[in-house]
């Protein structure tokens, strides 16, 4: 073989290992949704997650990725209509508690997120990161009511009142979070039939 065609050989294969690469590369980040798809799927969680990471879209993105490839492919599981309906009477029985006893009322609605979420089959509540992650994947427009659920209701709250979130911060909560019950617990669908 000559020079030329040997140079022109390593040309073909270089070529075709670049471009071999560079496909995987495309493929892989298809794979876990991509920024603009995984901005659609998250929607504000994205922008939290950004938040999170100091404007470093790339790092969010990592995160949310991997998300996507841990929770993914979690199947929820339906609910029996009698436990669903132990779990409404449950969340309006704290609902109710809480003109009396606003951090007892949301003490209860967190716990109650996360008996329901784990009946649901997400994970369990006594991990709340991972359990928090997973809804992320599946319940991204309504998480974010839990989170604030669960912050408000394990903050520490000291002898002059440093910590406590007032009556109106909590009620705000509340109501945010029943859009992930209402989402976890079906009952928007019941409504609508």
């Amino acid at each position: 073989m000559s020079t030329g065609v040997i140079i022109v050989l390593i040309v073909i294969v270089a070529v075709v290992v670049i471009g071999a690469a560079v496909l995987l590369n495309l493929r892989g980040r298809m794979s876990f949704g991509g920024g603009r798809d995984l901005k659609k799927r998250f929607g504000p969680e994205y922008e939290r997650t950004v938040a999170r990471h100091d404007g470093d879209a790339q790092a969010a993105e990592r995160e949310l990725a991997e998300r996507v490839e841990r929770h993914g492919g979690l199947k929820e599981q339906p609910l029996e209509p009698a436990v669903r309906e132990q779990y409404a009477t449950r969340w309006a029985a704290a609902q109710e508690r809480f003109v009396d006893s606003p951090r007892e009322a949301l003490t209860e609605a967190d716990r109650l997120l996360a008996e329901l979420a784990g009946s649901r089959g997400f994970p369990d509540g006594e991990q709340y990161e991972e359990q928090l992650a997973a809804l992320s994947v599946h319940h991204a427009d309504h998480v974010h009511g839990y989170r604030r659920v669960h912050r408000l209701a394990h903050a520490r709250v000291t002898a002059d009142g440093d910590g406590r979130a007032d009556t109106e911060e909590m009620r705000q909560a509340l109501i945010e979070a029943r859009a992930l019950f209402e989402d976890l617990a079906e009952t928007k669908q019941l409504q609508r039939s």
